[in-house]
């Protein structure tokens, strides 16, 4: 929400200590560490905690310069865009032996895609600011598990309504027991697909009936717990509601990512109680000669959990991918659901657009003051 948010003057002084990590810790593994002997793992330990400590410095050092100028930024790109020539050719000093990441079937492009994957990686997740976003995840995770009796309470009679009599189909059975868990992943990957895409096309109609209520009044509560809670809001808004400006499209992108992370974190706390209840019915229900019977052979077995049959944790798992698919598309369309466990996000975002509004319009009357000053300057050097 940064006016003027820009990747040299914003984006990349934030990206730096990521960068740092990357490049530091990609030199620090060319350590000879077969050499070093029965103190390899010290050694290990120590370049872990070098790395860790460079980027801890860095970050230090951009929270007090958090812009760089057009030079610096060209060469932080510049220094970052020479590792992948620098690392082989230091690996190839020290072990006498270049081996790229991806192995020999890419040789030295692999070197180039690793480092500008880690780089492309960090700026998306750096202009969304996804390390807040996963931040705010977790305490809403956090309060979804508090409230989560009341939420499986009302999403798991439906949802075993619909899945419950599929539970005891043998043909599943012989299909999860068949099923390869790199192809049940594939399905899970499909749901959770179909899940993003549909949420995102209902959050964006979300994101157009969120209202912007800039009275004052408004303002300054919206404003408590921020660094703009001393403005008096009075001069900044002194005729009444301030202007709601429209947002661009990375603007809207980030809200929609906002809502997204709400809605998913909660279809997977019902998703994780679908899975625990149909483990928990399997293993009380289906027996060995059941499960055999279903199948019409001898089923597998979990080597790490001895009598949990493998159809039943595919079976588990595929109920609760799709479980969280249904809630999560359904619940939207909820009038006590979305007032229940969707209106608290939308109160966060409107407040948000509030802050917003007085950061613009404080802008607004620095700039000709600002101005202002610079003319006097000028009139009085002349």
């Amino acid at each position: 929400m940064i006016n003027g948010y820009g990747f040299v003057t914003h984006v990349l002084p934030r990206m730096l200590p990521s960068l740092a990590f990357v490049t530091v810790a990609s030199l620090a593994w060319l350590v000879p560490l077969k050499s070093a002997g029965s103190g390899r793992w010290v050694l290990l330990g120590v370049v872990i905690v070098v790395t860790l400590a460079v980027r801890a410095a860095i970050a230090a050092v951009v929270r007090r310069m958090p812009r760089f100028s057009q030079a610096t930024g060209v060469a932080v790109v510049a220094a970052y865009s020479a590792m992948p020539v620098a690392v082989p050719l230091l690996q190839l000093a020290v072990d006498g032996a270049v081996t790229p990441p991806g192995g020999r079937v890419v040789g030295f492009l692999g070197f180039v895609i690793f480092f500008a994957g880690a780089f492309a990686a960090t700026q998306l997740a750096t202009t969304y600011g996804l390390g807040a976003l996963l931040g705010q995840a977790i305490r809403h995770t956090v309060y979804d598990l508090r409230n989560s009796v009341r939420l499986l309470g009302r999403a798991l009679p439906a949802l075993l309504f619909v899945t419950l009599f599929l539970f005891f189909t043998g043909e599943l059975w012989q299909a999860m027991n068949r099923l390869s868990w790199w192809r049940l992943a594939l399905v899970v990957g499909l749901f959770a697909a179909v899940t993003m895409f549909a949420t995102a096309t209902r959050l964006r109609d979300e994101i157009g009936r969120v209202e912007q209520d800039l009275r004052p009044p408004r303002l300054a509560e919206a404003c408590v717990g921020t660094p703009l809670a001393r403005v008096p809001i009075d001069d900044v808004a002194p005729d009444g509601p301030l202007r709601a400006v429209p947002l661009d499209g990375r603007q809207n992108r980030n809200l929609l990512l906002i809502l997204a992370t709400r809605q998913l974190v909660q279809a997977t706390v019902v998703g994780a109680g679908l899975f625990t209840f149909f483990i928990i019915l399997g293993t009380l229900v289906v027996t060995p000669e059941t499960a055999e019977q279903w199948i019409g052979s001898e089923p597998a077995y979990l080597a790490a959990v001895p009598g949990m049959p493998v159809a039943l944790l595919g079976n588990a798992t595929l109920f609760a991918g799709f479980g969280s698919m249904y809630f999560a598309v359904t619940s939207m369309s909820d009038t006590d659901h979305r007032r229940q466990f969707f209106a608290p996000i939308l109160d966060e975002v409107e407040r948000l657009l509030a802050v917003r509004a007085v950061y613009l319009a404080l802008r607004d009357h620095a700039r000709p003051a600002a101005q202002s000053e610079s003319s006097n300057d000028v009139e009085v050097g002349a």
